[in-house]
């Protein structure tokens, strides 16, 4: 069995994971994982130490990196972004960046999902039908008025935004939290995303130009 290691530095804390996959390269039953919400980015070194050695498996073991690159706290994207480039760069193991929120969408399992977290006040980061954006409330609402998914994965603050939570209630739209789901759910953006050693902080900046201010 070879292992796959996802480091998430995108959201609080950090998350990072080990999971095993099988030789037609589905995710077997092995997984560990360390979510530490109060981490900072120093830290990534000894959480992946301390994975390792709760998982019984060396560095050696791991085949594939998958790191997300935002949208999301700039300093630890980059913090992520540098650590997983150099447990990469001697070629051993392939570095795969993902934007977050295709790997939230992840976790709803199902196709047909929006995905809508928290960028400032009253302003959202919205993935939705494929398409990654940066919205005020209203746009968000028309947005998804628009498309009507089925599905939406939203943090916390989207879930306990009332106007928000009025649209998936009255749609039906089912939601999922972005937290306490494990993080191999992320294993088949293996398959549309290619290895690269140069991975970029696809940060959406926010500021008060955008919408015309």
């Amino acid at each position: 069995m070879s292992f796959d290691l996802f480091v998430d530095t995108s959201r609080k804390g950090i998350s990072i994971a080990i999971a095993g996959k099988s030789g037609d390269g589905t995710c077997g039953a092995f997984y560990k994982e360390i979510v530490d919400p109060e981490a900072r980015g120093e830290t990534l070194s000894k959480n992946l130490d301390n994975l390792l050695e709760q998982s019984g498996i060396a560095l050696q073991d791991i085949g594939r990196v998958m790191v997300t690159l935002g949208p999301g706290s700039f300093s630890g994207l980059r913090t992520g972004v540098a650590f997983c480039q150099g447990i990469c760069f001697s070629g051993a193991r392939k570095l795969y960046g993902v934007s977050t929120l295709e790997a939230l969408e992840c976790f709803s399992e199902a196709p047909d999902t929006a995905v809508v977290v928290k960028a400032r006040k009253d302003y959202w980061y919205l993935r939705l039908c494929g398409q990654e954006s940066f919205d005020s409330t209203e746009d968000v609402l028309a947005k998804l008025g628009a498309s009507l998914p089925k599905f939406a994965v939203v943090d916390v603050t989207a879930r306990d935004d009332a106007r928000l939570t009025e649209f998936f209630s009255a749609n039906s739209v089912k939601t999922f939290l972005d937290e306490g789901c494990p993080l191999s759910l992320w294993a088949r953006l293996f398959e549309n995303h290619e290895p690269s050693l140069i991975q970029e902080a696809n940060y959406i900046q926010p500021s008060y130009f955008e919408k015309g201010h």
